[in-house]
């Protein structure tokens, strides 16, 4: 049972409801055939003109070299974390439009869309992934050569979680918070800002 699992006021695809990101992960590799498919899931994201402006640099345990240099690329409280996930990815965009160097205002958005493919695949296969937006991006281009125009957004930590009850004490805290969102009445709205959608009534009302 997904002690974690999101209780909606709609229904939802399941891999949806049963997202969440982990803090704690089991000392397990995932398969290089899962990692295959959830890049494939990222590739067939949607993005303005196909411009598909997503980059991504991975490194497992199992290359602790590899591994070391990536999670260097994190801020420390993430790294704390993040060094026993059995895979860290950096996610790179591209800010620019690769036909006519214009600025994609779009790069960002579709690089976000990359990765909830990525995640609710992950999600489908029982993997986790904890994105994170506290990187070194200075870093991560000294360390791994990224051009002009690219940049390190974000990272990830893949694998499987962890029981709660194994993990330090504040891990443990974190991962068993339960999970809450806004309803839908507090960010959908017609007419004018801040006007709630008939689309934000909960069921039955």
């Amino acid at each position: 049972m997904n002690i974690k699992k999101a209780v909606t006021d709609h229904p939802i695809q399941p891999a949806l409801a049963e997202r969440w990101s982990p803090y704690g992960f089991e000392d397990r590799p995932v398969s290089a055939a899962d990692l295959r498919s959830l890049f494939e899931a990222a590739r067939w994201a949607a993005s303005s003109y196909n411009e598909q402006p997503w980059n991504y640099l991975v490194a497992t345990r199992e290359n602790s070299q590899e591994f070391g240099r990536l999670l260097s690329c994190l801020v420390e409280a993430n790294q704390a974390w993040a060094k026993v996930a059995p895979v860290l990815v950096l996610g790179i965009v591209s800010l620019q439009f690769a036909k006519n160097k214009q600025d994609n205002r779009a790069a960002v958005h579709d690089l976000g869309l990359a990765a909830g493919n990525l995640a609710v695949e992950a999600t489908a296969r029982g993997l986790s992934v904890h994105q994170m937006i506290g990187i070194l991006p200075d870093k991560a281009r000294e360390i791994y050569r990224i051009p002009a125009h690219f940049e390190a957004w974000t990272a990830m930590a893949i694998g499987y979680k962890a029981d709660p009850a194994k993990l330090p004490e504040l891990l443990k805290e974190r991962d068993l918070a339960p999970r809450q969102r806004r309803p839908l009445s507090e960010f959908v709205f017609t007419g004018q800002w801040g006007q709630p959608s008939p689309l934000g009534l909960k069921r039955g009302t």
